[in-house]
């Protein structure tokens, strides 16, 4: 780099909702736009030698028109890279460096969170009260929504990072026996300790997945694997929606092949009113959809810029930190 000031730019900044961007706006030439379209994005890299991003795509058609031409770094403020374009960014010699571990416990609570509405139903029974039925009840307690107890059951975790691993010590926490896969696609040989997928989603009572979206992982759970798993199992996804093969799920809720499924996250963020997973909100009783929240806490998201504050800092030292390219 030159001696001229970092030129930086964020492309997506809402999305870290009420965090501060004031150490960005005095260390560096910083600009700052709350969201992009994929139309603004080409005019707003031109001259800019840094960008973060969050949820914005940085796919070939971008990073190679001329107006990218000076970007030399990419930080994405979120741990999965599927919106970059590595192998283009690896040949215009832009580092691409990530954000992992900063939503950790954020999205570990919400997974168990998820977990403990869809066997007690906390939360649905709060809204029986709201429409005062229990008011109106002729015994003290109500029956409405079937209660599982989890102590004793089986979780099986797909992907066992710190976000699984977290999972998993809350889950051992509740008496449930954990069951832990390798993933399709991940490195070196699989440990002793991991259990074969299959086995794993015939004998979870939950099922909950927590690896990155690749090839070897688009549509894990499919078809196949949902005839794999109980009847009276339960799914979750906090990870990523391309892991799910969303019309097959919705067969197997709406013929109670599976027991239920809450996702956070979905192949299209925002959904569009009449997606499939949305439209089957309004019929299914049995499938809880969140907005991409887990991993929001507000102490994860300072986690997250204080991260991104670092990764710019080594960039600048020649230092490689938290790289992916």
């Amino acid at each position: 780099m030159s001696q001229a000031p970092l030129r930086l730019v964020f492309l997506d900044a809402a999305t870290f909702g009420d965090i501060s961007l004031d150490r960005f706006k005095t260390n560096w030439d910083c600009t700052i736009h709350p969201l992009s379209a994929s139309s603004e994005i080409p005019e707003r890299l031109e001259g800019y030698q840094a960008a973060v991003i969050n949820k914005v795509a940085l796919d070939r058609s971008i990073l190679d028109m001329p107006t990218a031409r000076e970007l030399r770094l990419i930080v994405v403020a979120a741990t999965g890279t599927d919106n970059v374009d590595l192998k283009v960014a690896r040949a215009r010699g832009i580092k691409v460096c990530n954000v992992p571990g900063y939503a950790t416990h954020s999205v570990a609570r919400f997974t168990m969170s998820l977990i403990l509405e869809l066997t007690t139903h906390a939360g649905r029974y709060g809204q029986v009260v709201r429409a005062g039925a229990w008011q109106k009840s002729p015994m003290f307690t109500r029956f409405d929504f079937p209660s599982v107890e989890l102590y004793g059951k089986k979780l099986g975790i797909i992907g066992y990072g710190s976000i699984g691993r977290s999972v998993a010590e809350m889950a051992r926490g509740l008496g449930m026996v954990v069951l832990v896969s390798a993933r399709p696609g991940s490195p070196g040989p699989t440990p002793e300790s991991r259990t074969d997928l299959d086995v794993l989603l015939e004998q979870s009572d939950v099922v909950t997945l927590h690896c990155p979206l690749t090839p070897q992982t688009k549509n894990l759970i499919a078809s196949r694997a949902l005839a794999l798993m109980k009847p009276s199992a339960f799914l979750i996804n906090t990870a990523r929606g391309g892991l799910v093969d969303e019309p097959a799920l919705i067969d197997a809720l709406r013929e109670r092949r599976l027991a239920g499924a809450a996702l956070d996250v979905l192949t299209e963020e925002p959904p569009s009113p009449d997606h499939s997973i949305i439209r089957a909100t309004q019929e299914l009783d049995n499938l809880l959809v969140t907005p991409h929240c887990a991993w929001s806490a507000y102490e994860a998201r300072q986690r997250l810029l204080d991260e991104v504050a670092e990764n710019i800092l080594a960039f600048l030292e020649g230092r490689g930190r938290n790289c992916v390219v």
